[in-house]
């Protein structure tokens, strides 16, 4: 552990069962695709995906696939169950994207996959990808999730759409009312799986995956692999085979971290002291609670600072015009809790400050997951107050290394953790 003064710093499908009755263990992990395999570098035409799709992605303004996609698209494609385990922000949502509209172009108009995720930005941002790379194919997607009107999505799914984006609780009350039928769905991807169980949704999704045909290819991916999502992939998966990009609970190498000391009273000094001394083009912040995000963005007001707020108690319309405004440049802080720290697919956050010490170490990983993605570098701090000394120590367990501790003259408390 070093210490050092901040001014020195420069920062066909597979069978898959929903009865459980084929647990079988899931194959080892697949190797990284060496960049030296085949004729060279993979491309996403090397990766056997239509030709249509790979002038999309190309189109899209991305040359060359992520590690996760190199492993996971040509299994998808041949139908198998895979569970993908990978750090927030290596492309996992395109990794399963690509190979569903793949599979289903040119087939019957019926649902056929299903999509389930744990927050309504997630969704959204699912939803997008779709269209992003499925424009051509002429297939429906239709995003349900709750904190909207019910009845476009209702007018959407009588309609019929091939692929559904949901969270599970708006899309069980859309089962109940008949207003869409699972009776032929041949994909099932459990997105965030590691997300959804912490927050509470296995009776859910095991209610949901109850009333689907138990003959389907079932995706699972994760950025984390606890007991519970083993067992959820135990249930639900047949044979399926692990694509794994790092080793779990690794955060983003592309990330530097660094730990500042001091009082909690003092926490939002800091932050004003920081923003105005780095260049901070983007910046999120993670507080502990509704209550704390108001109060900094409150407190960031007061100082002349544009700021907005991101939480639960927001409509999904306040929740959507503040993504926007952060992600156009507009506004360069959003304070949010942790219901962002999944599905924001915003480019180029430069900075990510955790005014609180998240209580989970796998939450410090999907926190700063927001910035350093796809190859970027980018900056995550965490305030560190006298009673967070021991968690920052249990994040630093579960990284495998120690974090930078950098003293802001004023604000140091004093202790060295």
């Amino acid at each position: 552990m070093t210490t050092r003064k901040a001014g020195t710093r420069k920062t066909t499908p597979r069978r898959a069962t929903s009865k459980g009755a084929d647990e079988v263990p899931t194959a080892p992990a697949v190797p990284e695709a060496s960049p030296d395999a085949d004729l060279g570098a993979p491309s996403f035409a090397s990766l056997g995906l239509l030709p249509e799709l790979v002038h999309a992605v190309d189109a899209a303004g991305y040359p060359a696939p992520t590690p996760i996609q190199v492993q996971a698209i040509p299994l998808c494609i041949r139908g198998r169950d895979v569970m993908g385990l990978a750090q927030t922000g290596t492309g996992k949502t395109a990794a399963f994207t690509l190979p569903i509209i793949h599979r289903l172009h040119g087939g019957p108009r019926r649902t056929r996959a299903l999509i389930l995720t744990p927050t309504r930005e997630l969704c959204q941002q699912v939803e997008a990808s779709f269209r992003k790379y499925g424009r051509f194919s002429g297939l429906g997607v239709a995003p349900v999730f709750g904190g909207v009107s019910y009845e476009p999505q209702e007018e959407a799914l009588r309609a019929g759409v091939d692929v559904i984006v949901a969270t599970p609780g708006r899309l069980i009350d859309h089962m109940e009312k008949r207003n869409c039928s699972l009776d032929e769905l041949e994909i099932l991807v459990l997105d965030e799986a590691d997300r959804m169980l912490d927050m509470g949704f296995a009776p859910q999704i095991n209610r949901i995956v109850n009333g689907i045909p138990p003959y389907r290819q079932t995706l699972l991916f994760s950025a984390t692999m606890p007991p519970e999502v083993e067992a959820l992939a135990r249930k639900y998966l047949r044979r399926p085979i692990v694509v794994q990009v790092g080793r779990r609970s690794q955060a983003a190498h592309t990330v530097r971290h660094a730990v500042y000391p001091v009082p909690g009273h003092r926490k939002t000094a800091l932050l004003v002291a920081l923003l105005r001394s780095h260049e901070m083009d983007s910046t999120l912040v993670f507080t502990r609670t509704k209550h704390g995000a108001d109060r900094v963005v409150r407190a960031l007001h007061e100082e002349g600072m544009e700021a907005t707020a991101m939480h639960a108690d927001k409509t999904q319309s306040q929740r959507n015009a503040a993504l926007e405004a952060f992600r156009r440049g507009d506004i360069k802080v959003l304070v949010a809790t942790d219901i962002a720290q999944r599905g924001l697919d915003i480019s180029g956050i430069s900075h990510v400050i955790n005014y609180d010490v998240p209580g989970q170490a796998e939450d410090y990983v999907h926190r700063i997951g927001r910035t350093g993605r796809a190859a970027q570098t980018g900056d995550a701090f965490t305030f560190m107050a006298p009673d967070e000394i021991a968690m920052v120590r249990t994040i630093e367990r579960v990284l495998g290394q120690p974090i930078e501790r950098v003293s802001m003259p004023g604000f140091d408390f004093g202790t060295t953790a």
